[in-house]
């Protein structure tokens, strides 16, 4: 059985659906003002190896994961560049989604917008209003958490400790400073949506309370989101189906933090300021398989020698997917190696330990094949390809072609380029292989190239 850490309870605990064979997830998405970082790229790889697995289990799985396509940073932006702030989101959540297929993140079930849910919004504040949870402000509507007897249950402290720690000099309008905004009055020229406290916009927290309710139903398995969501994103959307009277979450699940090394993500260091940037510059399966190489409860460290490392990593998987390409379909995977495996990710979703697994598998794959125990190696080919099914990882199993003598000499002229810091020449160097048909990938050898 899956056990996984519930940030709710504190503890590992069996995951549990509570319709037996289907699981239903909410996932936060992002705020479509910019583009997706390297904290948004590990949210969405973590939550797709989950989902991924929890399929490859046999179970049916629906997958939400929202837009939040109206907040004060859309606004701002669009106010900075005097564009509409409708401009603004959809060309982001284009962004958005390319670099999702990037990195192979599958599509969720459904992908609800916050601009498409606001009456529902309303309809929730003006409960919260009546049952007393909320009150009517100069600015807006505010939520009381104190109404909700184990709020900051997420955050591990009591609302006493919370209301303590609370910054005091934002509480102009609140009555106390953990108070948090359900609709926001609009400001002349903001886009704005009628209700009967004034023509707004809803608050950040409100959203997800009706668009997974409404997807999902009450009660659904599994909420997650990156470690910095669990306070105060988190627990204000529980407290507010809380006091709605409605069964919220089954489970909590939240990863860890992207770190790079105590230093400014920079082009000029050579390291990425976001994750386009990355997918740019190294093979974008190696962003999975750094994620997948650390526990997902972890930091990451994101540099140019960890990326090195996991594209080394892979290399070593497409070497062997190309030595077995013709072998293994149809034969049954060796029933031991995918029972260590699935121990392993049963046990909090530790694809590090899985991946041990597969890392042995490809070790015997390779033994068995250089006595020409082709028989014996089949099934654990078999098992091969579907351990990275489950963990979403693709190879590469394309026969390499031979490399002309000017193409060469351009990855060595890339390389020299890299070596003395000339990040612009380099990067343009790879764009002319790129127009030339070939992808590019670093590896700890340099530059190396293949045929799509």
């Amino acid at each position: 059985m899956l056990r996984l850490f519930d940030t709710a309870a504190g503890a590992v605990r069996p995951f549990e659906p509570r319709v037996p064979g289907k699981v239903s997830m909410y996932v936060c998405g992002p705020t479509v003002y910019g583009p997706p970082h390297l904290g948004h790229g590990r949210f969405s790889l973590v939550f797709d190896v989950l989902r991924r697995y929890l399929t490859w289990s046999g179970l049916d799985v629906t997958y939400v994961s929202n837009i939040t396509d109206i907040d004060d940073k859309i606004i701002d932006r669009a106010n900075a560049e005097g564009r509409p702030w409708t401009d603004i989101t959809a060309e982001c959540e284009a962004v958005w989604y390319r670099a999702m297929d990037a990195i192979g993140v599958q599509r969720p079930t459904h992908d609800p917008h916050a601009t498409a849910y606001v009456d529902e919004m309303v309809a929730l504040i003006g409960r919260l209003l009546d049952a007393g949870a909320a009150y009517v402000a100069d600015d807006g509507v505010y939520f009381r958490p104190s109404v909700v007897a184990d709020y900051g249950l997420l955050a591990r402290q009591d609302i006493e400790s919370l209301r303590s720690g609370a910054r005091v000099d934002v509480v102009e309008h609140k009555e106390s400073p953990i108070d948090f905004a359900l609709w926001k009055l609009a400001k002349p020229g903001e886009p704005a949506w009628p209700s009967p406290w004034g023509d707004g916009r809803p608050g950040w927290h409100t959203e997800c309370v009706v668009m997974s309710l409404d997807l999902l139903g009450e009660g659904f398995d599994l909420h997650g989101g990156g470690q910095d969501l669990c306070f105060p994103h988190h627990e204000n959307e529980r407290a507010q189906a809380c006091a709605d009277g409605k069964a919220f979450a089954r489970h909590w699940m939240h990863n860890g933090f992207v770190e790079v090394a105590g230093e400014k993500m920079s082009k000029s260091l050579g390291n990425f300021t976001n994750l386009l940037d990355l997918i740019d510059r190294v093979d974008p399966r190696a962003y999975r398989m750094l994620c997948l190489q650390a526990h997902y409860r972890s930091p990451i460290d994101v540099n140019e020698s960890t990326t090195a490392q996991a594209a080394a990593a892979l290399a070593r998987l497409d070497a062997l997917a190309r030595r077995v390409r013709d072998l293994g379909a149809g034969v049954a995977p060796d029933a031991d190696v995918l029972a260590r495996f699935r121990e392993r990710m049963d046990d909090d979703l530790n694809t590090g330990a899985a991946l041990a697994i597969v890392a042995e598998t490809v070790t015997e794959i390779n033994r068995r094949l250089d006595i020409d125990d082709v028989d014996g190696a089949e099934p654990l080919v078999a098992a091969f390809r579907s351990m990275l099914e489950a963990v979403g990882l693709t190879v590469d199993d394309v026969v390499d072609v031979p490399q002309p003598a000017d193409v060469a000499a351009l990855c060595r002229q890339r390389d020299d380029a890299r070596a003395a810091k000339e990040w612009a020449r380099a990067d343009a160097l790879r764009d002319e292989l790129q127009s030339l048909g070939w992808i590019v990938e670093d590896t700890p050898q340099g530059t190396a190239v293949r045929r799509g």
